[in-house]
C-alpha cells in the first residue's frame, strides 16, 4: 500500500513538459538568434565578406549574362519573318523561254503552290532602285543577271526537303532558301543553351567550394567555442544552424550583386546593339533578365550557399564526434 502511495506522489509531483506553443516559440527564437548572429559575424569582417561575395557574384553573373544573350538572340531571330519561298537561279545562258518552260513544269508539282518568274530585266530594274548599286550598274554593258524562279511550297511541305530536290533539276545553277539561316541559327542557339547549362554547373561548383572554404575557416576560428557548447550538451543541429544561415547570407548577397550587374549589362549595350540592328533595316531593343529567371537564380544562389555551409559544418562535426569517441 505504501509503494502505491509513493508512486502516486511521484506522478503527482512531476512537473509537466513544455507545450507545443512553448516549443514553437523556442524554435523560433533559436532560428532568429542564428539568423541575426550569423549576419553580425559577417559584418565584423567587412573586407573578407566583400571578397567572398564578389568572387561568388562573378561566378554567378557569367551564366546569367550568357542566358540573357541567348534570350535576346532568340527574340531577335523571332522578329524576322521566316520565308517559305525557294529561289531557283537559272544558268546565265538560259533565256526567258527556258524559264517559262521550267516554271510550267514546277507548277505541275503537287508540293509547289505557286511559281513566280523574274526575268533578268526585272532583276536589273530592282537593283537599279537600290542606291548602293545604281552607280555600279551604270558601268555595265550587258545584263549579267540570270532568270529566277520563286517557288512557294504547299503548306505542310518542308522547304528544306523541297530545296534539296530542286537542286537536281537540269538548268538550275543555284537554289537558295531564305530559312536555311534560321535552321543554322537554331542549331547555334541550341548549342548556346547547352553551353549556358554547362557553364552554370561548373561555376555553381565553384560557388559551392568558395562558400564551403569560407565557412570552414570560420568554423576553425570558433573551434573552442563549438567544443565548449558540445560539452554542455548542444546538439549537432544547434552547432550547425548559425553556419547554415551564414552560407545562406553569402548566397543572398552574391546573388543580389550578380543580378544587379546583369541588369546593368543591357543598359550599356542597348545603344550599340540598336545601331547595329538598324544598319540591317530593322529595329530592336535589348531586354533584361526574365523575372522568373532572376528569381530562380537568386534561389539557386541561396541554396548553393546553404549547401556549401552544410557540407563544411557536417565535415567538422563528423570529425569532432569521431575524436570525442576515440
Amino acid at each position: 500500500m505504501s509503494g502505491k502511495s509513493e508512486r502516486h506522489s511521484r506522478n503527482v509531483s512531476k512537473p509537466p513538459g513544455p507545450g507545443l506553443r512553448e516549443r514553437l516559440r523556442a524554435w523560433r527564437d533559436l532560428h532568429l538568434y542564428s539568423l541575426f548572429s550569423s549576419i553580425g559575424r559577417m559584418m565584423q569582417r567587412p573586407w573578407a565578406t566583400a571578397l567572398t561575395v564578389g568572387v561568388m557574384a562573378v561566378a554567378l553573373v557569367l551564366p546569367l549574362c550568357l542566358a540573357m544573350l541567348i534570350g535576346n538572340i532568340e527574340r531577335l531571330s523571332g522578329s524576322f519573318r521566316e520565308s517559305r519561298e525557294v529561289s531557283l537561279f537559272l544558268s546565265t545562258d538560259a533565256g526567258t523561254d527556258a524559264a517559262q518552260v521550267l516554271a510550267k513544269q514546277l507548277r505541275a508539282d503537287s508540293q509547289i503552290e505557286h511559281v513566280l518568274v523574274r526575268t533578268p530585266e526585272e532583276g536589273l530594274a530592282e537593283f537599279r532602285e537600290m542606291a548602293d548599286f545604281a552607280d555600279a550598274l551604270a558601268l555595265l554593258d550587258d545584263n549579267p543577271l540570270p532568270a529566277v524562279l520563286v517557288a512557294t511550297p504547299v503548306i505542310g511541305v518542308d522547304p528544306l526537303e523541297l530545296t534539296q530536290r530542286l537542286r537536281a533539276l537540269p538548268g538550275i545553277d543555284f537554289v537558295q532558301h531564305d530559312a536555311q539561316w534560321r535552321s543554322r541559327l537554331s542549331a547555334w542557339l541550341d548549342f548556346g543553351r547547352r553551353l549556358v547549362w554547362v557553364t552554370a554547373a561548373l561555376l555553381g561548383v565553384g560557388v559551392l567550394l568558395v562558400v564551403g572554404n569560407t565557412v570552414r575557416l570560420d568554423i576553425q576560428g570558433r573551434a573552442e567555442e563549438i567544443q565548449t557548447v558540445q560539452l554542455l550538451g548542444a546538439t549537432d543541429g544547434f552547432v550547425r544552424r548559425p553556419f547554415l544561415y551564414l552560407g545562406a547570407w553569402y548566397g543572398l548577397f552574391a546573388g543580389s550583386l550578380a543580378l544587379a550587374v546583369a541588369g546593368l549589362a543591357p543598359w550599356f549595350l542597348r545603344t550599340p546593339v540598336a545601331a547595329l540592328v538598324e544598319s540591317y533595316g530593322s529595329h530592336y531593343s535589348m531586354k533584361g533578365l526574365d523575372p522568373m529567371l532572376a528569381i530562380s537564380a537568386l534561389a539557386v544562389s541561396i541554396a548553393l550557399g546553404w549547401l556549401g555551409a552544410w557540407l563544411a559544418a557536417g565535415h567538422h562535426l563528423r570529425r569532432s564526434n569521431a575524436e570525442a569517441q576515440a
